[in-house]
């Protein structure tokens, strides 16, 4: 399960996938979150999967990284901090943030809330 809020006081979209997370629904939260006018042009995510099961394979990658390059066209930036703490979920955000290489897209992975926010405010 994917869910999003905007949060108003830090300006951060806040994002957590928890249970099975499947491809559908990354690429639907991918598509809203695009589509979404009412965000920053230069927008910080805050991605919690602590409680998530990636349950999509490697080669789904190339979908997620496709999609994502459709919604930085409606944006100046995105910067997304995502806090991992299982292996499996780890190697596969290791080999997105292989895949996605634009100026317009930071993507870093961490294992604590407060070093992902930390992260954010410094953009």
């Amino acid at each position: 399960m994917v869910t999003a809020k905007f949060n108003q006081h830090n300006k951060i979209l806040e994002t957590t996938f928890e249970e099975n997370v499947i491809l559908s629904e990354i690429v639907n939260y991918i598509r809203e979150t695009k589509e979404n006018v009412f965000y920053p042009r230069k927008l910080k995510i805050l991605t919690d999967s602590r409680n998530a099961i990636f349950n999509f394979t490697i080669e789904d990658l190339e979908i997620i990284v496709k999609e994502n390059y459709e919604s930085l066209e409606k944006y100046e930036m995105i910067i997304d901090a995502i806090i991992i703490d299982d292996p499996k979920n780890t190697v596969l955000s290791m080999l997105y943030l292989e895949l996605v290489k634009t100026n317009k897209y930071k993507f870093e992975i961490f294992s604590t809330k407060k070093a992902a926010e930390n992260w954010l405010n410094n953009y």
